[in-house]
C-alpha cells in the first residue's frame, strides 16, 4: 500500500518558562539537584504524524537549526513508543513546523517529545496508561513528563520528581513577554559552568516560601522572588541577555529573568495592556531583530 493513503494526524507542542530555578549540589550521576517551578505557555510548534509503508522514522523540518537525525527527541520518542507497543516494524513520517526558537530554555524540544508520544497514542489508538506514558516521557528527559499534562508544576531531584500545583489565581490576568535573541545556549554547558559558590548562584527565597507566594497571590513578592541560578554563567558569556533583561525592566516589566538555560528572557506583567506597552517600548529601544511574543500566563493549563 502506498504511504499516500495514510492521513496525517496533527498535534500542538507547547513551551514553558521557569519562574524559579534553584540549582543545588552536583549528584554522583553527573546531574545537578534542582528545585524549579515551571509555568506552561500557550505558544506552540505543530507536529504532523503519518504512518508509511516503509520501516523507520523519518523526520522533516524546514528550520535549518533543527537536527533531523535519530538523536532528535521526536525520533527518540517515536522509536520508544513503537518499541513499547510492539510496532517496531511500522514506518512513520513526522513533520515539525517550528514556530518556537531552538535551544531557547523554554522546553520546546521536550514539548516536541511529549506531543509525539501523545500523538502516537492517538494515531495507533493504543490504550497506553498514563503511568506507562509518563515512564516513557521520563526516560526521554527530565522536562518531558511536564508537557504530557502541562500546568503550574514544581520539580525536584534532577527534575523528575514532579508535583502539580493548584491554579494560581493571580495568573488569570497576567502576561509574559518572551524575547529570544536568535541564538541558543547549550544546557550541559550552562550547568557545567555554574559555580555554586558564586554570589547570586543560590536563591535568597526558599522554594517553600516561593510556593506560598504563588498561593497567597502577592504579585510584588512574586516579582521579587523569581530566580534562575543559571543566569550567572550564561550572562557572563552572553551579556546581551543581561541587556535584554534590563531593557524589559526599563520598559515597564515588573520583573525579568532568563528562562531555563537561555537564551530566552521573559518579563512578567499584570495585564495584556501593560504587556503591549512594555513590548512596544522594548522594540522602540532595542529594535525588532529579536523573536518576541506576548502570551497569557494562564492560557494553556490542562491539570
Amino acid at each position: 500500500m502506498s504511504a499516500l493513503f495514510f492521513s496525517m494526524l496533527s498535534v500542538r507542542s507547547g513551551c514553558k518558562i521557569n519562574l524559579f530555578l534553584n540549582v543545588l549540589a552536583r549528584r554522583s550521576d553527573g546531574f545537578h539537584e534542582v528545585e524549579t517551578v515551571m509555568q506552561p505557555l500557550g505558544l506552540y510548534d505543530e507536529i504532523g504524524i503519518r504512518r508509511t509503508d516503509t520501516k523507520g522514522v523519518e523526520l522533516k523540518c524546514s528550520h535549518p537549526a533543527v537536527p533531523l537525525g535519530p538523536d532528535n527527541l521526536i525520533c527518540r520518542a517515536a522509536r520508544l513508543f513503537q518499541s513499547a507497543t510492539g510496532r517496531e516494524e511500522d514506518g512513520l513520517e513526522i513533520e515539525l513546523q517550528k514556530h518556537l526558537p531552538v535551544a531557547a530554555g523554554i522546553g520546546a524540544g521536550s514539548g516536541n517529545a511529549a506531543a509525539t508520544l501523545l500523538g502516537l497514542r492517538r494515531l495507533y489508538d493504543e490504550r497506553v496508561s498514563e503511568e506507562r506514558l509518563w515512564a516513557m516521557a521520563a526516560e526521554l528527559g527530565s522536562d518531558v513528563p511536564f508537557f504530557l499534562s502541562p500546568c503550574t508544576t514544581v520539580a525536584r531531584g534532577r527534575g523528575e520528581q514532579v508535583q502539580r500545583l493548584p491554579s494560581v489565581a493571580m495568573f488569570r490576568d497576567a502576561y509574559a513577554i518572551l524575547v529570544n535573541p536568535g541564538f541558543g545556549v547549550s544546557t550541559p554547558w550552562a550547568y557545567q559552568n555554574l559555580s555554586l559558590n558564586e554570589p547570586g548562584s543560590q536563591a535568597s527565597t526558599s522554594l517553600e516560601v516561593f510556593l506560598e507566594i504563588l498561593q497567597t497571590g502577592h504579585w510584588k513578592r512574586l516579582t521579587q522572588s523569581v530566580f534562575n541560578s543559571l543566569e550567572e554563567p550564561v550572562l557572563q558569556k552572553y551579556p546581551v541577555l543581561g541587556v535584554i533583561r534590563d531593557v524589559l525592566i526599563e520598559a515597564g516589566a515588573d520583573c525579568a529573568r532568563m528562562s531555563g538555560s537561555g537564551a530566552t528572557v521573559f518579563g512578567l506583567v499584570q495585564s495584556r495592556e501593560q504587556g503591549k506597552q512594555v513590548l512596544s517600548r522594548f522594540h522602540d529601544c532595542y529594535g525588532e531583530q529579536c523573536w518576541s511574543q506576548l502570551v497569557a500566563l494562564s492560557g494553556t493549563e490542562e491539570c
